[in-house]
Formats: structure tokens, sequence, C-alpha cells
């Protein structure tokens, strides 16, 4: 099961507002809206992205990483790399 299950609606909301946002923005292009504007909307979806992913990263470290670090061993070490791979990539974006 999924670290994420027990906000999976909540999650489906989110994307969906941002799937519209990301819309609007190309509708802003369509209409040759100003650039700043534009910019301003891009930031916005790209921090609603951000905050769903940090969500998801909250719920797969106490969810996945706690039960996998119960369990001791290779699949805790497993685990752990597999966070703080996704964590690097967070960072980078």
């Amino acid at each position: 099961m999924n670290g994420y299950v027990d906000n999976k609606d909540a999650l489906g909301v989110r994307l969906r507002r941002i799937e519209g946002q990301v819309r609007g923005i190309a509708r802003m292009i369509d209409e040759d809206t100003y650039c700043i504007d534009v910019l301003t909307q891009v930031s916005a979806a790209t921090k609603a992205l951000e905050s769903v992913a940090l969500s998801l990263l909250d719920d797969h470290l106490s969810h996945c990483v706690a039960e996998a670090t119960a369990q001791g061993g290779s699949v805790a070490d497993e685990k752990i790399r597999e966070a703080s791979a996704a964590i690097a990539r967070l960072v980078r974006s």
C-alpha cells in the first residue's frame, strides 16, 4: 500500500487544480498575454507542484520508510537510499 493512500482524494483535487492552472497558462500564451503575467502563473503552478511533491515525500517517509526501518536490514537500507535520491531530485529541480 502506498503511503499517500489516506491523502489520495486531496492529492487528486490539488493535481486537477494544477492541471487547470497549466491549461490557463497555455491559454495566456495563445492570447499573447504579457510575459511577466505568464511567468507569474508558471511560478504559481511550479510552487503548487512542489507542494504536492513535498506532501508525497512526507507520506513516503512516514509510511514506507518508517515500515522498512522497523523491518531493518537491506529493506531499510534500500528505502533510505530511495528516499535520499528522491530528496536530491527535488532539491535539484
